[in-house]
């Protein structure tokens, strides 16, 4: 197979991964419910991805660009909004879970709630045989923080495979972003769980969307 012929299949599969993603995250979508502690968790019956980022990092803009929806998950201006677990079911019949996990590195947050949502996700990762990746949200402006470092060497321990996405691509110049992509790249591949790829996204352009709405659906297909 020369290069072209196999770019060309690669595209094309692509495309078809994209259009099913499409279609799928363009139906039903429901929250299913919330959970302050894991004896709250839903049956581990189907697939489950979940999204992780710092306080005011554009996690429910996303989910929202993601479904195409405007209110699936709630945004808010006050960081650390998202104290629990929140489900949301894809699909009739149920396909897969999209998971909002709790927003961390809130300055405000006590001590106190800090380490109940630390908690909390650290033992959901560790322990939720349906999870089959997470998404790691980056603010484009700021690129990885110390708390972003932390998350991820949880994600090592976890050995729960994620995708560092970058949010905010919009509010940024390109060669800023190209410098931020690059760095957040290396770092990526320095992890044992991280892709090498970076996703960069724009909740507000639809930038990168339909490529990571096709993750999310081929991820929950392994």
């Amino acid at each position: 197979m020369t290069a072209d012929v196999q770019d060309a299949a690669e595209a094309a599969a692509q495309a078809e991964l994209e259009e099913r993603a499409r279609v799928l995250f363009a139906g039903p979508i429901e929250f299913l419910k919330s959970a302050p502690a894991l004896k709250f968790l839903p049956d581990p019956d189907v697939p489950e991805i979940a999204f992780a980022g710092r306080s005011n990092v554009g996690k429910s803009s996303l989910l929202n660009a993601l479904t195409g929806r405007k209110s699936i998950a709630r945004t808010s201006v006050t960081p650390g909004r998202t104290q629990e677990l929140n489900f949301f079911e894809v699909g009739d019949p149920v396909t897969l879970r999209l998971v909002d996990m709790p927003g961390y590195g809130f300055a405000k947050a006590p001590p106190s709630v800090t380490e109940k949502w630390r908690r909390l996700v650290r033992d959901f990762l560790r322990g939720r045989v349906v999870l089959k990746r997470t998404l790691l949200l980056v603010d484009a402006r700021h690129g990885l923080k110390p708390v972003d470092d932390d998350m991820m060497q949880m994600l090592d321990e976890a050995a729960v495979g994620y995708r560092v996405v970058l949010t905010k691509a919009d509010k940024i110049r390109a060669s800023e972003l190209a410098a931020v992509v690059a760095a957040t790249e290396a770092a990526a591949r320095k992890r044992t769980a991280a892709f090498p790829k970076v996703h960069v996204t724009s909740s507000e352009l639809k930038m990168g969307i339909a490529e990571l709405r096709a993750a999310v659906l081929a991820d929950s297909e392994i």
